[in-house]
């Protein structure tokens, strides 16, 4: 019961809940406002950031999806010979590649190209993997292809497949392939030549950007662009391309001849250093002797046999120690600390002199000669007849050889590094050493590179070689009469040639085993056989080394003089009529009835 002037109590309750109501519906505005105008004030933060901050960002996002960029390969330098005959050079190749982005079944895709590439099944499932590859936007799906094959591939109509021309190296007939050496899929030089010199004959690579559409088509009137590839410079070597090739020929016919492991030869210019030709011979799993990969006459070293008495009775006529008429007393063996040391034929006591011990090759005679010089004075003519250290070529991989200190010298090492033994060199080192001799008595490094060839066209010659003298003229001209005589009388005498006179020394060392002696596991020995020699002998134009690694050892031409020196004799015409050399005469120069000895 309402008293009066009371307001009932349910219209005073009805009027304090629409007051509240009213200040909760203010509120509600308020908030929804401050929230409204708070997400505003977010949406206008990032509209600003993506306009400014972040901006180049999401541009290149946006421009990487409607665009496409193709590389073009520069051309790599061309490699030529002396003459200007091309020996290696860039030939057009296709490659063909997937845009994964335009790829809607990577699987399908995969499974499509698979019988075309001869893919395992292993592989297809490793390519469709790839394919689907979230972010991707370029795969490779084969290099260094025909146009023929890649047109196969393309004319699927696969989506996202695409191709395009690029430059794949080529080596003209193999001629110096492993001198030249290789380059990666890329044109990255990565052996022999082409690494060494890889930086010049680089060019520069173009490129083309064009817009496209979602399905990979170009826009027409799209914004596109170009840059043109610059080749790289031209190399020329001092290589003759058909002077290798008949190296190439005989080292692989007389290492098959022979069954031997393996066989290097080089011919190089007697007065500049420049190489010729520089070849590498290997007998592969199967059996048969090919050309090598490998430039094994820079890279590896040997103990070099009697070839190394050329130095060490230079020294010592240069030293004026003895002359070609010194006379020793030379025993067919001797024990030097222990080890019994032989010449390689039978005999007592006997006399010697110094030019019969050249001839005959007598290491003993070579030893007794040798220690009429210091140690010392020995190492210092060998180390400047350039063992113990590279030759300057600078070629990739190339060997320093061994040559310790004469303060090293221990035991017999003292006496057999005068004929070959306890020091080795490469093909390269030897070479060079024999040539000094030839050249007068200067030393003269061996040359690869005779020239670039720029941009313009512009020639630039490269360095001459560098030289030292090491042994007199008198000296040198000594030598060549006695070395003349290995040829008519001595050990060298297959390397007689009709027509020229030749000058040589005969080497065969035993190779070291992997037990640590020059005696097989079996009791046999394996040789490193040598001829080094050079000609007109009167007047040098041209030296060269021919050396079988692993001759049949139980063979008679497991020798130096018989199973290098008749290669010489094989080639000598050959590089006379590519390089013009006039004859010397109708015979060999050796007197009438020169008889060679026994052994």
């Amino acid at each position: 019961m309402a008293f009066k002037g009371e307001v009932p109590s349910h219209l005073r309750t009805s009027k304090i809940t629409s007051h509240e109501a009213d200040q909760r519906i203010k509120r509600r505005l308020r908030i929804s406002l401050f929230v409204i105008s708070a997400l505003l004030v977010v949406i206008l933060v990032r509209v600003v950031s993506l306009q400014t901050f972040q901006r180049s960002g999401y541009y290149a996002a946006s421009v990487d999806q409607r665009t496409r960029v193709n590389i073009i390969r520069a051309t790599r330098g061309v490699i030529f010979d002396r003459n200007g005959n091309e020996l290696a050079l860039s030939v057009p190749s296709v490659t063909v590649y997937a845009d994964p982005r335009e790829i809607t079944d990577p699987v399908g895709t995969a499974h499509s190209l698979a019988p075309f590439l001869g893919l395992t099944p292993e592989k297809e499932s490793a390519l469709a993997i790839s394919l689907a590859k979230p972010g991707s936007k370029f795969n490779y799906i084969a290099r260094e292809m025909t146009k023929q094959s890649a047109d196969i591939i393309t004319g699927l109509g696969l989506p996202g497949i695409y191709s395009y021309t690029e430059p794949s190296r080529q080596v003209e007939g193999g001629v110096a392939q492993a001198l030249i050496g290789k380059t990666d899929p890329d044109g990255v030089g990565t052996s022999g030549i082409e690494f060494q010199f890889n930086k010049i004959l680089t060019g520069i690579d173009g490129r083309t950007v064009r817009e496209v559409d979602k399905r990979g088509r170009s826009i027409a009137g799209g914004g596109s662009a170009t840059s043109s590839p610059v080749p790289g410079d031209d190399l020329v070597l001092t290589i003759d391309k058909n002077i290798q090739f008949h190296t190439d020929t005989a080292l692989l016919d007389r290492v098959a001849q022979l069954g031997a492991k393996g066989g290097t030869a080089i011919v190089m210019n007697t007065n500049t250093g420049e190489i010729y030709a520089m070849s590498n011979v290997r007998r592969d799993a199967a059996g048969n002797a090919l050309l090598a990969t490998g430039n094994f006459a820079a890279v590896e070293a040997y103990e070099p046999g009697s070839v190394a008495k050329v130095f060490s009775l230079s020294a010592v006529i240069n030293e004026g120690a003895v002359n070609p008429d010194t006379v020793l007393k030379v025993p067919g063996a001797q024990n030097v600390d222990g080890f019994l040391i032989r010449d390689a034929w039978p005999h007592g006591t006997i006399d010697m002199n110094i030019r019969s011990i050249l001839v005959e090759s007598s290491n003993i005679g070579t030893m007794l000669a040798a220690q009429k010089i210091p140690s010392q004075k020995l190492h210092d003519y060998l180390s400047a007849f350039g063992f113990g250290s590279k030759t300057g070529l600078d070629y990739p991989g190339e060997s320093r050889g061994i040559l310790n200190s004469a303060s090293k010298w221990r035991g017999t090492e003292k006496f057999t590094v005068s004929y070959g033994y306890g020091l080795a060199a490469t093909p390269l080192q030897l070479i060079a050493g024999v040539n000094t001799v030839a050249n007068k008595g200067i030393y003269v490094s061996p040359q690869l590179v005779s020239a670039t060839i720029d941009k313009s066209g512009k020639r630039h010659l490269a360095k001459a070689a560098t030289t030292r003298p090491v042994l007199t003229p008198a000296t040198s001209a000594t030598m060549i009469d006695m070395m003349r005589g290995v040829i008519c009388t001595g050990t060298g005498t297959l390397a007689k040639v009709k027509g020229m006179e030749i000058a040589g020394k005969t080497g065969t060392g035993y190779k070291v085993q992997s037990n640590g002696t020059y005696t097989t596991d079996k009791g046999g020995r394996r040789y490193f056989a040598s001829f080094a020699g050079f000609f007109p002998a009167s007047d040098p134009k041209v030296t060269m080394l021919v050396s079988i690694d692993e001759p049949d050892a139980s063979s008679r031409d497991r020798f130096g003089g018989t199973a290098a020196a008749p290669v010489f004799a094989r080639l000598v015409p050959t590089v006379m009529h590519e390089l013009g050399i006039e004859a010397t005469g109708v015979g060999t120069g050796c007197a009438p009835g020169s008889k060679a000895v026994s052994h």
